[in-house]
Order: structure tokens, then sequence, then C-alpha cells
């Protein structure tokens, strides 16, 4: 079951800690022999690959202070280790990892950082 949103925007959409918003890539519709694979055998592969379009900020880690004053304002802020993924990285991932939502009539996977295997930077896309 996939989750429809009708927000308007995709800069909109916000990830949350160390989750990534994936694109997934047209599988291929043919095997190298040309074999013609239906759509169901596509979905249950284990391994996929997508672009990623949006990253939260990363794990959340506690805010270390060495001031420990009574008479101080306790302000809690909290810090990030960052991903690694990057928008537009092609990635690698676990399929059954991740949730899949629906948006303009399009899929997308929300997954967790960890569920990501590899990812494929080409930088000449960055410059």
């Amino acid at each position: 079951m996939s989750l429809i949103i009708d927000e308007k925007d995709l800069e909109k959409l916000i990830m949350v800690g160390d989750r990534v918003l994936i694109k997934p890539k047209n599988p291929s519709q043919k095997t190298t022999s040309g074999l013609i694979l239906p759509p169901t055998v596509q979905e249950n592969e284990k391994i996929l690959s997508g672009y990623v379009l949006k990253v939260g900020p990363g794990y959340p880690i506690p805010a270390m202070t060495d001031e420990e004053e009574p008479w101080k304002e306790k302000q809690e802020s909290v810090k990030y280790v960052p991903l690694q993924a990057r928008v537009g990285d092609m990635a690698v991932y676990l399929n059954k990892s991740g949730y899949e939502i629906e948006f303009h009539k399009e899929k997308y996977f929300i997954l967790p950082h960890s569920a990501i295997l590899m990812l494929i930077r080409d930088e000449a896309l960055f410059d």
C-alpha cells in the first residue's frame, strides 16, 4: 500500500533525521536475453536503484556542554552527524526497507540511510 500525497510542490517536503527521498530509476523491461519481464517481477527485486531527491539533516546527537552553571538558561541545540548521500546521487538500496509514496502519480521511496548499500556520485553534476 502506498501513501498518496496531494501537496502541490515537492520542495515543501522535508526529510526528517536520517531519511532519504529517492525516485526509483525505471527498471529495464527486458532481460539481457530479450525476455520481457512483468511488473510483479520488477517490484519483487531485492535491490533497486534510484536518484536521491532530498536528504534529512542526519543522525541527531546530544549537545555536549562543558559548563554546567545552575544560573544559566539551558539551551538545547541539536547537532547532527551528516549523511553521506547528497541530492543528485544515484543510490543502490534495499527495496523492502523503505516506504512507498505516490506524489503527482509518480512513485517515490522514503528510506532510512542505513538501507542504502552504495552511492554513485558524478562530481561533474555539481560543477
